[in-house]
């Protein structure tokens, strides 16, 4: 969780345990990248699908900037899940050494738009891994000094 309302954390912390089935208290800090939000990192265990449960549970709430992160295992690839309040959900799948994957349909449908002049392709591409996300959440991904770090992902 890169930043969340103090208001929403408990309802971050309720909506994560739902999803896993236990109880989840989340160590939550200050977050300095914007003011008057806090951060918590968490990891967690489960089966391929949780993290697509984990990012719809808390795509809802529109002041929230999160990822979810699952690692591929021998029966499923892994998957990103990048969320900011301005750019809405990003999902993408990621192989063994975390580079991202995007399907050929996905390359083909950015190269045909670009063809027809309704977007440049080094921007579709830029889409298709992320970028915008990326850019928009890096600020947020540092811990303030001496801060616990829990990266909420997928450990099998």
């Amino acid at each position: 969780m890169h930043s969340a309302p103090r208001a929403l954390c408990p309802h971050v912390e309720w909506a994560v345990a739902g999803v896993l089935g236990t109880r989840v208290n989340l160590d939550w800090i200050r977050q300095p990248a914007a003011p008057g939000t806090w951060r918590s990192e968490f990891s967690w265990q489960g089966q391929p699908g949780t993290a697509s449960k984990l990012a719809s549970a808390l795509r809802g709430w529109h002041l929230l900037r999160f990822e979810v992160t699952a690692e591929p295992c021998p029966t499923a690839e892994g998957e990103r899940y990048s969320c900011t309040p301005d750019l809405g959900i990003f999902h993408a799948v990621t192989g063994i050494h975390g580079d991202i994957l995007i399907p050929e349909d996905r390359l083909r449908a950015a190269l045909t738009r670009s063809q027809q002049g309704e977007t440049d392709l080094e921007a579709e591409i830029a889409k298709l891994l992320g970028k915008p996300w990326d850019d928009e959440l890096e600020p947020f991904r540092y811990a303030g000094e001496g801060a616990p770090v829990r990266w909420l992902h997928q450990v099998v």
